[in-house]
């Protein structure tokens, strides 16, 4: 091999001289030099010559460690990718109207997108819920609410994914709850809690407590799910909102890596079992422009977490060290000017995905950067994974780019730019001391800053934004607004429930979980559905948690 790896670079010398110099001279490169979004040297091309690949060690099988051609033997030609479409708006009928609409038109999982009080653990009728309930997704003050959404809904036939964090433990306890009226046993529910607390510190700020009492009811959920809920993805340890937030790809890997070593050291300490919860440890991911690398980033993610668990951890259980996740397609590219060239960024960020390998794919509507997609542009973006799907051949053979001399270059690459953020976040004390220092927000603003001067610029091109721009009417004909009579039906929905439910019942089971909240380590999920099932509200249920807990207050970066 290294006489042939010789022989290659001899020709390609020669060739550069004879054929490349005299075709530069001729016709310039479009600039001097190429980098990918994490500052990664493009090289013109690549031969055996430039690679260093041991099959075996850094491929190896479908299936089998270190999981960098897919986490399946077979991936989708046993079966396609869930096909979820992230929803959820107004009020629990309205939503539910829409998933019933999206799963007649093939989808195969539910989303559900919460409003800005129900992630922050506030009633619809709290003072600083005003003007919010029902805006960005579904409100849920109480299990009434919850069954609405779920009425109709086989829940031991239809995943669900559920993107909420500081309260993520009382929402899961309410789809338990539903559940059981269903007569469906727990054990029998499919579905991931995204329950990832750090990155709201970071990157997406919907936090309620500090980190030391999130961190706790976060192994909470990992050791009742653990016995009660077994096929439930108990965290979705987040990239997607780092990325948004302007990090690069090495750094979406890097950051979300380190904060799922710290997810899986906390529940180590509190005793559990690595090769029993780590098998519900579930990601999520970005799909982003750069076509290539983020095919690679997925594979390079796939394979440093695959090592982290086995070499850091000690994992031997195979489904313990593979990393599954799902994909959602980057909002943030999403474009108010010509909108529908978001048709195909979508389509492209989509294929990345599915080449990547992910498990489960969200594909954003066209309308998203003006509004909540309308059941129109929601219905296309689904369409778009089913013509991947059904039509482009992708889906026929596992990993198809591997072997792909720049492919698995950036794959190489990635991973070795994101363990360095690893090493030094560790270096720092962890990724909770490296969020808590603001280490890791600077990182990712720095980031954000050379990525939109390189759009001011004219660096990097956007099309329609800061090239090849029309003068147009950037609102399209439909677009979906939410009645501000949404929240006063909520208000009297959430004054019936209190005034039909058993006061007394809810007041013992709210005292009882203050108790257990001041008491460390004790047990609190059995005591979340407890006050549920008696028709305790979130405002509740979070009233006594920052009682205990208090609030958290973030520390602005200089």
């Amino acid at each position: 091999m290294a006489e042939d790896k010789n022989a290659i670079r001899e020709a390609q010398r020669a060739w550069e001289q004879e054929t490349l110099k005299p075709a530069l001279e001729r016709f310039p490169e479009r600039k001097e030099t190429f980098t990918t979004s994490s500052d990664i040297p493009v090289p013109r091309f690549l031969t055996a010559a430039d690679l260093d690949v041991d099959y075996l060690q850094d491929l190896g099988f479908p299936g089998a460690y270190p999981f960098t051609r897919g986490v399946q033997p077979t991936m989708y030609r046993g079966r396609f990718w869930t096909m979820r479409q992230y929803a959820g708006y107004a009020t629990a009928e309205e939503s539910n109207r829409r998933y019933r609409y999206l799963l007649e038109q093939g989808q195969t999982g539910l989303s559900v997108a919460f409003d800005l009080p129900t992630q922050l653990g506030l009633d619809a009728d709290d003072p600083l819920a005003e003007g919010e309930v029902g805006k960005v997704g579904v409100s849920i003050s109480s299990l009434k609410d919850m069954e609405i959404l779920l009425n109709g809904i086989p829940l031991d036939k239809v995943s669900i994914s559920m993107t909420i964090n500081a309260p993520a433990a009382i929402l899961l306890a309410m789809v338990i709850a539903v559940a059981k009226k269903q007569g469906v046993d727990p054990k029998k529910l499919r579905g991931t809690v995204q329950n990832d607390i750090l990155k709201e510190y970071v990157a997406r700020g919907t936090y309620i407590f500090p980190p030391e009492p999130s961190m706790r009811l976060t192994v909470d959920l990992f050791r009742y799910c653990a016995e009660n809920v077994p096929k439930w993805n108990t965290i979705s340890v987040s990239g997607y909102h780092i990325r948004e937030a302007g990090a690069t790809a090495a750094q979406e890997i890097g950051f979300t890596l380190a904060n799922g070593i710290e997810y899986v050291q906390r529940a180590i300490d509190a005793g559990l079992d690595v090769n029993v919860f780590a098998r519900q440890i579930s990601f999520f991911f970005n799909a982003h422009n750069n076509f290539l690398e983020e095919i690679a980033k997925f594979r390079a993610a796939r394979r440093l977490w695959a090592r982290i668990m086995r070499e850091r951890f000690g994992a031997t259980d195979r489904r313990a060290m593979t990393l599954r996740f799902h994909t959602q397609t980057a909002g943030s590219t999403l474009t108010a000017q010509q909108v529908q060239n978001n048709i195909v960024r979508v389509a492209l960020q989509a294929l990345a995905a599915v080449l990547g390998g992910t498990q489960s794919l969200h594909t954003n509507a066209m309308d998203e950067a003006l509004a909540l997609p309308t059941e129109e542009s929601a219905k296309l973006a689904l369409r778009t994974q089913q013509i991947i799907a059904y039509e482009s051949g992708v889906a026929d053979t596992v990993d198809p780019l591997a072997g792909s001399y720049y492919i698995e270059y950036l794959t190489n690459q990635l991973e070795a730019k994101a363990l360095e953020y690893i090493e030094r976040i560790d270096a720092l004390g962890g990724a909770l001391k490296a969020i808590e220092i603001g280490w890791v927000q600077q990182q990712i603003q720095d980031a954000a800053y050379r990525a939109q001067q390189a759009v001011e610029q004219g660096e990097q091109i956007i099309v329609g934004v800061n090239a090849f721009v029309e003068e147009e009417d950037v609102k399209p004909q439909k677009i979906l607004r939410v009645d501000p009579a949404v929240q006063e039906a909520q208000i009297r929905r959430l004054q019936e429930v209190r005034a039909t439910r058993d006061t007394a019942r809810v007041k013992r089971v709210l005292e009882r979980l203050e108790a257990a909240a001041r008491t460390p380590d004790a047990p609190l999920m059995p005591l979340f559905v407890e006050a549920v099932e008696a028709y305790a509200t979130i405002g509740e249920i979070c009233g006594v948690l920052r009682k205990v807990f208090g609030e958290y207050e973030p520390t602005a970066l200089i």
